[in-house]
Order: C-alpha cells, then sequence, then structure tokens
C-alpha cells in the first residue's frame, strides 16, 4: 500500500519529504510599495518519490541539501513545543468575516500590509470589493496565521490545496523565504510526534528561527541568501 505525504525532521539535519509530494518554487510580485500582493510559480522540479530539502541554509544545492549542514554542525534543535499559541488566536470582528490572527505563526510575507492592512479591510468587509481584497491578503499568508472566518456559516475561508512544497523568496526585501507547505502535509518531529496538521504551513529553510521547525520571519532578520 502506497504511504501518503509526509515530511520528517531529521535531527540537526534536513527534511525528508515521502509520498512523492510534488515540489515548486514560487515567489510573490510586490507593488510599488514593495508588499507582495499574488503569488507566481516560478519552477517546478522533478522530483522522486523521496526526496531531502535543505534545512540548514547552507546548501549549495537549494532547495535540496547537499549534506552541509553535517559540515557546519548545523543545529536544528526543535524549539516549536506543543503550539499552545494555535488555540488562541487574536479575533479581529467584521460586518461580514471575522479574522483570527496568531502571531506567533507570522514567516514576515507581508501580504497583510496593501490597501490599509487586511485589518482594516475586515472592519470594512460589508464592502464587497474591501472584503474581497480582505479575503485574498489572508488567503495569500503561507504560514496560516491569518484566517477570516464567514460570518453566515461559521466556517474559516481556506484556499483549495492540493499536498504540495513550495521554496519562496522575498524579492521586496531581497531575502529568502521559508518551504511553503500546503494541502495538510504531516509534518513529523525528530522524536517522532506529528504537529498540528493544517492547509498552510511554513518551515524555516534559513537555520535561524527560534521556533523550529516552523519559520519565524528569522530569513528577514538575517538577510539569508535564497539562491535556487
Amino acid at each position: 500500500m502506497a504511504k501518503g505525504p509526509k515530511i520528517k525532521v531529521t535531527k540537526d539535519g534536513p527534511y525528508l519529504v515521502t509520498g512523492g509530494v510534488p515540489l515548486g518554487f514560487e515567489s510573490p510580485v510586490p507593488n510599488s510599495s514593495g508588499d507582495p500582493v499574488k503569488w507566481v510559480k516560478k519552477e517546478t522540479y522533478s522530483v522522486k518519490e523521496t526526496y531531502l530539502l535543505c534545512r540548514c541554509g547552507r546548501s549549495m544545492n537549494k532547495p535540496f541539501c547537499d549534506s552541509r549542514h553535517s559540515e557546519t554542525n548545523f543545529s536544528g534543535r526543535e524549539t516549536a513545543g506543543q503550539e499552545e499559541y494555535l488555540d488562541n488566536p487574536r479575533k479581529y470582528e467584521g460586518p461580514d468575516v471575522d479574522l483570527l490572527d496568531i502571531p506567533d505563526l507570522c514567516s514576515g510575507t507581508r501580504f497583510c500590509h496593501p490597501s490599509g492592512g487586511v485589518w482594516g479591510l475586515t472592519k470594512k468587509s460589508d464592502r464587497e470589493k474591501l472584503k474581497k481584497i480582505a479575503l485574498q491578503e489572508s488567503c495569500a499568508c503561507p504560514s496560516g496565521r491569518l484566517t477570516h472566518v464567514d460570518k453566515k456559516n461559521g466556517k474559516p475561508v481556506e484556499p483549495d490545496f492540493e499536498p504540495s512544497i513550495s521554496s519562496t523568496d522575498d524579492p521586496g526585501a531581497n531575502t529568502s523565504g521559508p518551504l511553503w507547505v500546503k494541502g495538510g502535509v504531516p509534518v513529523e518531529s525528530s522524536e517522532g510526534k506529528t504537529y498540528r496538521i493544517r492547509n498552510r504551513v511554513t518551515l524555516c529553510r534559513c537555520g535561524k528561527s527560534l521556533n523550529k521547525p516552523f519559520c519565524d520571519g528569522a530569513h528577514m532578520r538575517f538577510g539569508a541568501s535564497g539562491s535556487e
């Protein structure tokens, strides 16, 4: 029986991807202010049933691992813990939709900034044009920090993703970005614990996140190179 897709965090090493998960490279298109407004697929990689993705940020063959982590004594200790922050999102109420915000998941991609910001747009969601922009911004958030909930049916508004992974960059900030995991691909810790399965997850690939294996925007602070 074929095994489903999975990402295994190896101890002080790369991400082991199994199940033939499609892999691509996506880049945000910025507006005149440098804030992203949409994602564009730049490349689709030919992958095998099993492959390794760099987690230390030092590979010369990104996004794939080239074993450089072992040469540089990379410490990939996982610090995400029990992910209690997922249970306590901040709630911003609007007339048509509410916004759930989990700041600990922020990966710094800034899709929430244009048109006055997703928080202000939510408060004006009874205006169809502004509501549409608000939903576009929250759905473009790769980490799942931002999620709108429809007040009519109480259901979250989520993009419809098939299981896949995209390496990303951030031209507006001239840095690499995280690995964007879509479609509920399970992420398992080096100790065998499965983190909470979500539709949108961002994994650190610069090696400097304080919430490993998840991205916390450290690539923005350190100006990590994302040359593929």
